[in-house]
């Protein structure tokens, strides 16, 4: 195929190639992930102090990192904001361009 393509087509099949196996792979831990966590709530809920102390856990790493977490949300929703203005100013030009040439 190298001689047909040439050196820059193998390079991008390479990349799609590994773009695809790391897809792959991030769909592989999300699943095991929800599988082991599902086991671990499904033993958890068997006992109520438990669920107690993983609530205060949780709470504690809440209140701890409460500004790292408040800050990260506002980039978030920043962010989105800022998605969703290109977006609409995307759809604005393409309308513009289908009324000039109508």
């Amino acid at each position: 195929m190298a001689h047909v393509h040439g050196k820059s087509m193998m390079k991008e099949m390479n990349k799609v190639k590994e773009s695809m196996g790391r897809e792959i792979m991030k769909g592989s831990v999300a699943s095991v992930t929800v599988h082991t966590g599902a086991k671990l709530m499904s033993k958890l809920a068997k006992y109520p102090v438990l669920v107690f102390g993983a609530g205060v856990v949780a709470g504690v790493y809440v209140y701890k990192y409460r500004k790292q977490i408040i800050a990260n949300a506002n980039k978030a929703v920043d962010s989105g904001k800022d998605f969703v203005l290109q977006q609409k100013e995307n759809l604005e030009d393409i309308v513009a361009e289908t009324k000039e040439e109508s």
